[in-house]
């Protein structure tokens, strides 16, 4: 089989309230709503496609590490260091629980964040070069 994986096309993450979660990754993140009813709704955030499903209370896509740390399931990206301070700030601003920006050993830094539902997300300083080119530069 020569075919590959291409890319990402949905993520599916666990909400009590579609209707309120929606609103929030709207009015917070800038998502766009594609459809909604009572069960689940689609949204456009990230140049990906997230399904806000119905669920029962106290789930979220957040585990736990061998070590008992929660660990977040995506990491959004974003091009450079000023940029990654400017939305940290802007998320303050918007009172998105975030974390601090913090310096991992890696390139570049980061900071979670998360939504109303406890879904914990990353955000990393470094865009994929890939990506960059083919839709920053490109």
């Amino acid at each position: 089989m020569n075919e590959k994986l291409l890319r990402v096309g949905t993520t599916y993450l666990p909400v009590t309230n579609v209707e309120l979660s929606s609103e929030w990754y709207v009015n917070k993140l800038g998502a766009e709503l594609n459809y909604i009813d009572n069960d689940k709704a689609i949204l456009n955030l990230a140049n990906q496609s997230i399904f806000l499903v119905k669920s029962r209370e106290n789930q979220n896509s957040n585990f736990y590490d061998i070590y008992g740390n929660e660990q977040f399931s995506i990491t959004f990206e974003v091009n450079g260091l000023d940029a990654l301070e400017t939305i940290h700030k802007d998320f303050i601003e918007k009172e998105i629980k975030s974390g601090d920006i913090e310096n991992r050993g890696h390139a570049g830094k980061n900071f979670v964040f998360y939504d109303i539902d406890g879904n914990k997300f990353d955000v990393w300083s470094e865009l994929s070069p890939i990506f960059k080119e083919k839709f920053i530069l490109g």
